[in-house]
């Protein structure tokens, strides 16, 4: 059967791939002595707390589970907005919010909604990969751009007005680069950062958000990390910066809702008719179940313990990113939010007389039964020396796998 040009652009989510993998090995090793642990996936060991699984099981009791509207319950859109106003003093009206069944349909609805056949979205290398196969599902071009530790893994406008191709002109505004077929639309960034876990400047993220207003572009950043923000220099939303800036936020991390498929698009008032209309075709509408659970989690009891579960995030990386450079996995930027630590684990393939992070992150995974993610996965630009580890698990596995890595390392 003939797919289409578009599918065949989609290439494996590798994360994913490994995943299974692991979970094939695991069911093998499960009642040896090393289980397997897993420290591949971007998900919380913590689940919705009790408030929220109350309030689902109360709305399938009481039966309010019909379609909402597109955008979502006005309750819910309150709600979002009075959390920004309490936790980061923004000012975002309900009105600018749409409710998403997860924020990779807001990813999903913001691309088709702003981009064109042919557009080109500068993104950061490395990033995560579903992002630009959401540009490239809507006939865009994700162009990434190689970044270093020195730039926190981050763009810089230097770097954005270098890459621009004006759209009138049809040539680059800065400096020359590789050959390219379309014109900017403007910049997709993440902050905090998968696989990093590293945020931008927020001096830089405004330069770059004024280059490309200028121009006529878009600013899409990715929050679904924010609320996990470990240094407040950084813990502070880019919907500060411009009522024009989108962002795209989730309630899968900071909120442990990963499976109910939330999330949330914050867009300017002229575009919120245009991606409800969208919304109304794609989706219908988010789970209504999930919206009546996730109203809970703007309660008092749910917010503090929502803060007490991110202090054990942060604890867990002031323990894991240490043990992991004492042993040769150098992690060069200290993430200051999400629950990733991005390590190169180049000077161990070299000892170990490995070929790269991707047959690394399998050697480990046979030998010391520890499952971690190689760098394949989120670009080109140096990812072939880097694994990313995955600390939303408990101390004591973060402890277990350092040690059998400790061990496997100094037997080769």
């Amino acid at each position: 059967m003939r797919v289409t040009a578009r599918a065949q652009r989609i290439e494996p989510f590798y994360v994913m791939e490994v995943a299974k993998a692991a979970s094939a090995l695991a069911a093998q090793v499960a009642h040896s002595d090393k289980p397997m642990i897993f420290l591949n996936i971007g998900e919380p060991d913590f689940t919705a707390p009790p408030l929220v699984q109350e309030a689902a099981s109360k709305a399938v009791r009481d039966g309010t589970t019909q379609y909402t509207q597109a955008t979502g319950l006005a309750p819910l859109r309150e709600r979002i907005s009075a959390w920004y106003a309490s936790r980061f003093g923004a000012q975002v009206p309900a009105s600018r919010i749409v409710v998403t069944a997860g924020a990779s349909a807001a990813l999903q609805l913001a691309c088709l909604a702003l981009i064109e056949a042919g557009d080109q979205v500068l993104m950061p290398d490395p990033s995560y990969p579903c992002n630009r196969h959401f540009v490239s599902s809507a006939d865009g071009q994700a162009v990434l751009l190689p970044t270093t530790a020195a730039q926190r893994f981050q763009l810089t406008a230097d770097q954005v007005q270098d890459a621009w191709i004006d759209r009138t002109r049809g040539e680059n505004s800065g400096k020359t680069r590789g050959e390219s077929s379309g014109k900017t639309r403007g910049v997709l960034l993440a902050s905090p950062s998968n696989p990093t876990g590293t945020s931008i400047q927020p001096s830089e993220l405004k330069r770059i958000h004024n280059l490309v207003s200028a121009r006529g572009g878009v600013t899409l950043v990715d929050e679904i990390y924010l609320g996990l923000s470990h240094d407040d220099t950084f813990g502070q939303t880019a919907l500060t910066i411009d009522d024009q800036v989108i962002s795209i936020n989730s309630f899968s991390k900071y909120f442990n809702m990963t499976g109910w498929r939330l999330g949330w698009l914050v867009v300017p008032e002229a575009l919120v008719p245009v991606v409800e209309r969208l919304a109304q075709n794609l989706f219908i509408c988010p789970s209504t179940i999930a919206q009546h659970a996730a109203l809970a989690c703007f309660e008092a009891e749910s917010l503090a313990e929502y803060e007490r579960r991110r202090a054990q995030f942060k604890a867990r990386r002031d323990w894991f990113i240490p043990a992991l450079n004492e042993i040769g996995l150098n992690v060069p930027v200290m993430p200051d939010g999400a629950f990733y630590a991005w390590a190169d684990c180049s000077e161990l393939c070299s000892k170990l007389g490995i070929a790269d992070s991707w047959d690394f992150a399998f050697e480990v995974m046979k030998q010391a039964h520890v499952a971690i993610t190689p760098g394949r996965d989120f670009g080109v630009a140096d990812t072939a020396n880097f694994v990313r580890f995955s600390t939303a698990s408990s101390t004591a596995h973060l402890q277990e796998a350092v040690a059998r890595l400790k061990t496997m390392f100094a037997q080769t």
